[in-house]
């Protein structure tokens, strides 16, 4: 089915440039509840110009025992050493939020758990995670510490295995949302607490 952008549901849109197919793949939050109820997993859409999109295209669909039911945001896609990883947020009662890294062979799928859960601290609640790779080839997670536990969100790094399926050492402190140059509302400073470095140019 081809659609335009205006006809498809979804939060949280990231698209994914593929050069060498000249075409585009866009991934999001695409439950038709993403605040609550029984979530279906991850679409995405394919074009080649980015007005018209071929689609949905299952993505993502959780395998039986999957440890979250409901609430699946944010899907980001990378390709590292010839696969394709999506960053995923997720949550379950008696468990706080976090990122959880799928992978898969294809760029759209179907992605199927590769961490064994989220590699963001598993006392923290967490979100949006992305993959950045530095100049040593080094893989970080990169996400936000979610304000609704330190009251002034906080940008943190935490380096990943090589493999991308877990965390390697304490998470690193970039900076709190009051102290972005594009925050305008006030707001207190955070502190790294014990556990946690600051990361330093």
């Amino acid at each position: 089915m081809t659609l335009r952008l205006d006809h498809i549901q979804i939060r949280d849109p990231y698209v994914l440039t593929r050069p060498s197919s000249g075409d585009y793949l866009l991934f999001g939050s695409t439950d038709k509840n993403i605040w609550s109820g029984q979530a279906t997993g991850f679409d995405c859409y394919r074009s080649s110009d980015l007005l018209a999109w071929e689609g949905p295209l299952e993505a993502f669909r959780p395998p039986r025992g999957f440890w979250s039911q409901e609430q699946y945001w944010a899907p980001e896609v990378h390709e590292y050493q010839g696969r394709f990883y999506m960053f995923a947020t997720f949550i379950a009662p008696g468990r706080l939020r976090g990122t959880q890294v799928l992978a898969a062979d294809k760029p759209e799928g179907p992605y199927e758990p590769w961490s064994d859960g989220p590699v963001t601290p598993v006392n923290w609640q967490c979100l949006d995670g992305t993959l950045h790779v530095d100049g040593e080839g080094v893989p970080w997670i990169v996400f936000c510490h979610e304000w609704k536990q330190v009251h002034d969100g906080a940008m943190m790094a935490q380096r990943l295995s090589p493999d991308l399926s877990s965390a390697v050492g304490v998470p690193a402190f970039l900076f709190s949302a009051s102290e972005a140059p594009w925050s305008r509302a006030p707001g207190c400073t955070l502190s790294p607490g014990p556990g946690v470095s600051r990361l330093r140019h």
